[in-house]
């Protein structure tokens, strides 16, 4: 399969055509490269609440009941773009009421076939506890799709190896991301790279990059697009099948072949995902040594 994977700028959006018009030309760009699975990046989604004018999209509750309302009719978008273009997209998340006391962050799934689903963000950043009071939502989900099997984890849970854990069977593990600053981006992408090293597998990074001063939420961005694997047999020495450049809007494409992530677990100088349950009985000898 061919990844894109998006530095994405947020838009004040005068209209919903301007968002449906940028949407597919980004779908479309990617499309036209050959790629077959795009990644968006972790609260993209906040551009929409402009549309709501600037004092709803300045004010943090009001911004986020906004994009919440119009998700649905984004997911019937992105649904037409994945069938028109016939590619795999993993839409820009958002805060979305679906059932929990409070809102989930939230990125769908679309298949070309027409189908649709969803990850629920895991664990909450400080902002998103408070004073965004997002929630964690449903569980972590393996999608078996026609390019492979894929997995998301989103922002901050890509810095936790468990969660990467669970994901041990899937061939790519997608991380959409906003971060603010430079050191957000680098947290963000040490975790990506830990999860391919660990679980010996392609793990791709999309960001939000540049201002946003409309907006109390995602004011300001720092990212670029990666796209990452073990730094073993079948791929690159660093690691780093492709990346961007900071803070440059665009996508960021690497070519991915499956069979190359099984060969690295059967063949690899290492064998990190299978020596995994090693640790545990390692973890039960530790002990206390005074040293005098």
């Amino acid at each position: 399969m061919k990844i894109a994977t998006a530095a994405y700028p947020l838009d004040w959006l005068d209209s919903w055509a301007q968002y449906e018009d940028k949407l597919a030309k980004w779908v479309s760009d990617a499309a036209t490269q050959g790629a077959d699975l795009l990644v968006f990046p972790e609260y993209g989604a906040m551009e929409l609440s402009t549309l709501d004018g600037a004092e709803t999209a300045g004010n943090l509750e009001a911004s986020i009941q906004s994009v919440s309302e119009k998700m649905e009719e984004a997911a019937t978008l992105h649904q037409r773009l994945a069938a028109e273009f016939g590619v795999h997209i993993l839409g820009a998340s958002a805060p979305v009421h679906a059932g929990f006391a409070r809102p989930v962050n939230r990125a769908e799934f679309y298949a070309p076939t027409g189908q649709r689903a969803h990850q629920d963000k895991q664990i909450m950043t400080m902002f998103e506890r408070d004073p965004w009071d997002i929630t964690s939502g449903g569980p972590i989900k393996l999608f078996d799709t026609a390019l492979g099997k894929v997995g998301v984890l989103i922002c901050y849970d890509s810095e936790y190896p468990l969660l990467g854990r669970a994901l041990a069977e899937v061939d790519v593990i997608l991380v959409p991301s906003c971060t603010e600053a430079l050191a957000g981006y680098w947290r963000v992408r040490i975790g990506a790279m830990s999860r391919a090293l660990e679980q010996q597998c392609v793990t791709a990074m999309a960001s939000i990059v540049g201002p946003a001063e409309w907006s109390e939420a995602v004011d300001m961005n720092t990212g670029m697009g990666g796209i990452f694997g073990p730094p073993d047999t079948g791929f690159p020495a660093t690691g780093v099948l492709a990346e961007g450049r900071l803070n440059e809007p665009g996508w960021t494409y690497a070519e991915v072949d499956v069979e190359r992530i099984a060969q690295v677990r059967r063949e690899g100088v290492v064998r990190n995902r299978t020596h995994w349950d090693e640790q545990e009985k390692r973890i039960e000898q530790v002990i206390n040594h005074k040293m005098l």
